[in-house]
């Protein structure tokens, strides 16, 4: 019994060490990244489709979230991190790292602009969605490989 428990903490511990050496690897620090960015949308679009009532407090979170991790964005694309962890990073980034960081840095203005003039119902939420979507469209566009 004693083996038993043992051999279920090691495993334990060892699944967690794991989990937590992929966390601080650059790919997975940037999928989080997008995941946020791709949730704070998720939140305005149900906003200005009208799924979800306008919220004040929902919406500057949702894009002060986007503003800060498309700042922090470029700083997870070291050399080395090109492949690996099922990364959707297409070398374009590595060759024109200027561009990147300059759409990166676009997106993250943006929102501050929206912040700025902080969307007061559905409609200009949906202006601001708008805005901010043609940024992460022409990113994506460039610099995500397509599946």
């Amino acid at each position: 019994m004693n083996l038993k428990r043992v051999s279920t903490a090691v495993m334990a511990l060892c699944l967690g060490a794991g989990m937590a050496f992929a966390a601080g690897e650059p790919q997975a620090e940037r999928q989080a990244l997008m995941k946020k960015i791709g949730g704070s949308m998720g939140e305005l679009g149900a906003i200005a489709k009208g799924q979800k009532p306008y919220d004040a407090a929902t919406v500057k979170t949702a894009v002060s979230t986007i503003s800060a991790s498309a700042k922090d964005f470029p700083n997870h694309f070291p050399a080395g991190s090109e492949t690996g962890m099922d990364t959707a990073a297409s070398p374009a980034i590595w060759q024109n790292m200027a561009d990147f960081k300059a759409k990166a840095m676009k997106l993250s203005t943006d929102a501050d602009t929206v912040l700025a003039s902080m969307p007061t119902d559905q409609a200009s939420v949906g202006q601001a969605l708008q805005t901010l979507g043609a940024d992460c469209g022409t990113c994506h566009q460039a610099y995500r490989l397509k599946r």
